[in-house]
């Protein structure tokens, strides 16, 4: 019998991964009080939130977090790498900064995220390397991704397998950007929330506003994007009202679990 303290689903591939049989997931979930009291520690200072996403994957167990120049930004990228057995990568972003008040659902509901994500997955060897990446200005252009992306050298780049982008998380039920996700991610987070019993909704968010993951995908990098806003509630992040309170902690560590079981899959099911 396992642990409680890991979870362990039995997923059946034979749509995605022909004859491949039943494959087993582990991750070790960081516990509620954890994700909230790290969702807790948003500034309204986006040089504070960076120092603060830097010292929480350190305490996560990162063993070198490090700062990212970006041209054009006063403050860089955060990145810390989580070693696999091979050098293809899947990249798991979030952006820091804010537009206005406290951005926490805009959003410090990802960036905060990041390190609990990779603190699930070190509890046994993975076939990938697992980037985290907290991006910078993504409000004022995007500044944060475009200048990860050009910085790859060509090695790099033909490497990097997929790009999950978390913005705007914890509002409602764990949504996804169908027309933009790369067919193969989708179908593989869909499976997982199937297995998990969680909530999950197609809802295309191009009309409101774009995210760090068009940098990648103009450049054919498989991305997918994973967010809360709905036509109801996305006119409260800009409008001086995104706090705490906008949050549903429920919804919120739902998001948080079946985004943790979806990259222990990714990294037995993705080529």
């Amino acid at each position: 019998m396992l642990p409680r303290s890991v979870y362990r689903i039995a997923l059946l591939l034979t749509w995605l991964v022909p004859y491949a049989g039943a494959q087993q997931v582990f991750v070790q979930p960081v516990s509620r009080d954890v994700i909230t009291e790290r969702l807790g520690l948003a500034s309204s200072r986006d040089s504070e939130r960076k120092e603060t996403l830097m010292r929480l994957f350190a305490e996560a167990g990162c063993a070198t977090v490090l700062e990212q120049p970006v041209k054009g930004s006063r403050l860089g990228n955060v990145i810390c790498t989580l070693t696999g057995k091979s050098d293809a990568t899947i990249l798991v972003g979030a952006h820091f900064d804010r537009v206005n008040s406290l951005g926490i659902v805009d959003n410090w509901s990802g960036a905060s995220m990041l390190p609990s994500l990779y603190q699930s997955l070190l509890g046994r060897e993975r076939d990938f390397t697992f980037v985290f990446v907290g991006f910078t200005d993504e409000e004022v252009g995007l500044r944060g991704s475009e200048g990860y992306v050009k910085q790859l050298d060509a090695n790099q780049r033909s490497s990097l397998r997929a790009m999950v982008n978390i913005d705007c998380v914890g509002m409602t039920g764990t949504k996804v950007w169908e027309q933009r996700a790369d067919k193969r991610l989708l179908n593989a987070l869909v499976q997982v929330a199937s297995s998990l019993e969680l909530p999950l909704e197609g809802v295309n968010v191009g009309e409101i506003g774009d995210t760090d993951s068009i940098s990648f995908a103009s450049r054919r990098i498989p991305v997918i994007d994973i967010h809360s806003i709905t036509w109801q509630n996305f006119e409260r992040l800009h409008e001086g009202r995104d706090t705490i309170d906008t949050i549903q902690m429920d919804d919120y560590y739902g998001t948080y679990k079946l985004l943790s079981v979806y990259l222990g899959y990714l990294d037995i099911t993705l080529d």
